[in-house]
């Protein structure tokens, strides 16, 4: 694949990566984001509230890096998650409340530990609008 059809999205309305790993990257007309754990972008700190606390802020920072590459929420197509499968329920309740239809396809994966100690790790992949697309 040539290197030009890649390009990395980035943006300051959500946690900035290390430095070995993009936020999303755009692919022709998909865009991939990293995972993201519960991190708040303004202070840079864990979020340690409820399971449904941190899966929003997860989702806040994901529908930023989606709009930052052309993207957004309703245009995800494939949601990854990470967590321990005790917050599944409470974690579904924040997840439906932030996707219309017809919802993503998701797979779910239960885990024993994520980095920094998060309850819960996303990610997601998801279309890139050709009037989005334009303007980046």
């Amino acid at each position: 694949m040539d290197k030009s059809m890649r390009k990395a999205v980035s943006t300051e309305k959500a946690p900035l990566p290390p430095p070995f790993l993009s936020q999303g990257l755009i692919v022709g007309d998909m865009i991939y984001c990293s995972g993201q754990i519960p991190v708040d972008p303004k202070t840079g700190a864990l979020v340690r509230g409820s399971i449904q606390d941190q899966t929003k802020q997860i989702l806040r920072n994901l529908a930023a890096v989606l709009e930052a590459g052309g993207s957004s929420l309703q245009d995800t197509v494939k949601v990854n998650i990470l967590t321990d499968m005790a917050n599944f329920s409470a974690m579904n309740e924040a997840y439906a409340s932030f996707f219309g239809e017809p919802k993503p396809v998701r797979t779910c994966v239960a885990v024993k530990t994520l980095p920094l100690g998060a309850d819960v790790e996303i990610e997601c992949s998801g279309l890139v609008t050709a009037s989005r697309k334009s303007k980046l």
